[in-house]
Protein backbone atom coordinates (compact mmCIF):
# COMPACT_ATOMS: atom_id res chain seq x y z
CA UNK A 1 0.00 0.00 0.00
CA UNK A 2 1.50 3.37 -1.05
CA UNK A 3 1.99 6.16 1.42
CA UNK A 4 -0.14 9.26 0.85
CA UNK A 5 1.69 12.53 0.21
CA UNK A 6 0.77 16.18 0.14
CA UNK A 7 2.42 18.14 -2.65
CA UNK A 8 2.42 21.93 -2.50
CA UNK A 9 3.59 24.01 -5.43
CA UNK A 10 3.56 27.66 -4.48
CA UNK A 11 3.35 28.61 -8.16
CA UNK A 12 -0.03 26.85 -8.33
CA UNK A 13 -1.38 28.64 -5.25
CA UNK A 14 -3.81 31.54 -5.52
CA UNK A 15 -2.00 33.22 -2.61
CA UNK A 16 1.49 33.13 -4.17
CA UNK A 17 3.15 36.52 -3.71
CA UNK A 18 0.45 37.90 -1.36
CA UNK A 19 0.54 38.69 2.36
CA UNK A 20 -1.20 35.35 2.96
CA UNK A 21 1.79 33.60 1.36
CA UNK A 22 4.11 35.28 3.86
CA UNK A 23 2.19 33.63 6.73
CA UNK A 24 2.05 30.12 5.25
CA UNK A 25 3.75 27.19 6.97
CA UNK A 26 5.72 26.43 3.77
CA UNK A 27 7.31 29.88 3.81
CA UNK A 28 7.69 29.80 7.60
CA UNK A 29 9.36 26.40 7.87
CA UNK A 30 11.37 26.22 4.69
CA UNK A 31 12.06 29.80 3.64
CA UNK A 32 11.47 28.44 0.17
CA UNK A 33 12.44 29.96 -3.13
CA UNK A 34 9.57 31.08 -5.38
CA UNK A 35 8.15 28.22 -7.49
CA UNK A 36 9.68 25.46 -5.30
CA UNK A 37 7.35 22.54 -4.58
CA UNK A 38 7.13 21.04 -1.10
CA UNK A 39 6.12 17.43 -0.50
CA UNK A 40 5.06 16.11 2.91
CA UNK A 41 4.25 12.50 3.61
CA UNK A 42 1.20 11.79 5.78
CA UNK A 43 3.17 11.61 9.05
CA UNK A 44 4.84 14.99 8.45
CA UNK A 45 1.50 16.55 7.47
CA UNK A 46 0.02 15.27 10.75
CA UNK A 47 2.96 16.66 12.73
CA UNK A 48 2.66 20.09 11.08
CA UNK A 49 -1.10 20.09 11.76
CA UNK A 50 -0.42 19.32 15.46
CA UNK A 51 2.18 22.11 15.65
CA UNK A 52 -0.35 24.48 14.07
CA UNK A 53 -3.09 23.39 16.48
CA UNK A 54 -0.70 24.22 19.34
CA UNK A 55 -0.01 27.67 17.86
CA UNK A 56 3.66 26.90 17.15
CA UNK A 57 3.62 27.35 13.36
CA UNK A 58 1.22 29.05 10.94
CA UNK A 59 -1.27 26.98 8.94
CA UNK A 60 -0.83 25.68 5.42
CA UNK A 61 -2.76 28.25 3.42
CA UNK A 62 -2.27 26.70 -0.02
CA UNK A 63 -5.30 26.85 -2.30
CA UNK A 64 -4.77 25.43 -5.79
CA UNK A 65 -5.66 27.69 -8.70
CA UNK A 66 -8.47 26.40 -10.88
CA UNK A 67 -8.62 26.65 -14.65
Amino acid sequence: MGEKTLSVSCGDCVFDGTDTCKDCVVTFLLDREPQDAVIFDASVARAVRLLNDAGLVPALRHRRRVG
